[in-house]
């Protein structure tokens, strides 16, 4: 690696995204109150699903996992936000930069395959319910969500190699509230065009390629949601699929929107905007879309409350 003009005593200058007035202020207070909602409803969603042995199965399973991954990423952007914003510094160190931009993308890509997973369970289980259980049994889901935090992983570990391997010099203002790799390569002090390269084609196969199997496994539960005769199925099954939708184009959007673009045409502002949806305001979403709001987890819920008050074992 080059580390002639860098090491990890190191430091970046995170310039952020609010500033001192009373506007900022009150967006301040608004985004550690999103933190705090998603924090708890995401650990909420982990905790039940895995107390609860009636939701353990691949539907919930999943859910649990995107509530881990959320969970984290969250807590991978907004506290070192927050702490840089309350105490007034703004400096981040070379390891700590390289951590978060190993724990994001990290966590990034996993969330798309796992999506991608979660899609072909919604599939199996209203195309083929007869044949679910051997579909979709928990070996096969476990088969799928492991995978998902592998090439998560080995996402991460390939971008955070490449991203530290360039000299950085200058002021090293970071135009963002957290080290995000785009916003990072504009203080290379070398050419990055074969890296923003390289960081197309793993978009594609990270973002393109689960998108196509979402696409592909909806269009099928569409067209058999459509052919249902009860009402009542067709209602339940739209609303399971809408919500799954709404949070797949959010977060694929955005994450299109960041990555799919190279670096001369970024703007600071943009960029920053578009990643507080997906990193603060997405995972926050997610639990209140996806679960919150479904009756088995609200019955799990009150179940858990009843048991903790009398000392019961939870089944």
């Amino acid at each position: 690696m080059a580390w002639e003009n860098q090491s990890f005593n190191s430091e970046f200058i995170l310039l952020g995204i609010f500033d001192h007035s009373p506007t900022h202020i009150f967006l301040f207070c608004l985004v550690l109150g999103i933190f705090t909602v998603a924090f708890m409803g995401n650990t909420v969603m982990v905790l039940l699903i895995y107390l609860d042995t009636q939701l353990h199965i691949p539907m919930y399973l999943f859910l649990s996992q995107l509530s881990l991954m959320d969970l984290m990423l969250i807590c991978t952007t907004v506290p070192k936000m927050a702490f840089n914003y309350l105490s007034g510094r703004k400096s981040i160190s070379l390891a700590g930069c390289g951590t978060q931009i190993f724990l994001y993308v990290s966590l990034l890509g996993s969330e798309c395959f796992l999506l991608a997973a979660m899609a072909y369970d919604r599939y199996i289980a209203i195309c083929h319910p007869l044949r679910y259980s051997v579909l979709m049994s928990q070996k096969i889901c476990c088969l799928m969500a492991v995978p998902s935090w592998i090439i998560g992983l080995l996402d991460g570990v390939i971008v955070i190699a490449v991203a530290l391997s360039f000299p950085y010099c200058g002021a090293r203002e970071i135009p963002h509230f957290f080290c995000d790799v785009p916003a990072l390569l504009t203080l290379s002090c070398t050419n990055t065009l074969l890296f923003e390269r390289l960081m197309f084609i793993c978009c594609v196969i990270m973002l393109l390629f689960p998108v196509a199997v979402i696409i592909a496994s909806y269009t099928h539960v569409i067209l058999a949601v459509i052919r249902m005769r009860s009402g009542e199925g067709r209602s339940r099954a739209f609303a399971t699929c809408s919500s799954h939708l709404m949070v797949v184009g959010m977060y694929y959007g955005a994450a299109m929107f960041i990555y799919m673009r190279p670096v001369s045409d970024r703007s600071p502002t943009e960029d920053r905007m578009v990643s507080a949806f997906y990193t603060i305001l997405t995972p926050m979403l997610n639990p209140l879309i996806y679960s919150l709001r479904n009756k088995e987890v609200f019955r799990a819920f009150i179940k858990v409350l009843r048991k903790g008050k009398s000392g019961e074992k939870i089944a």
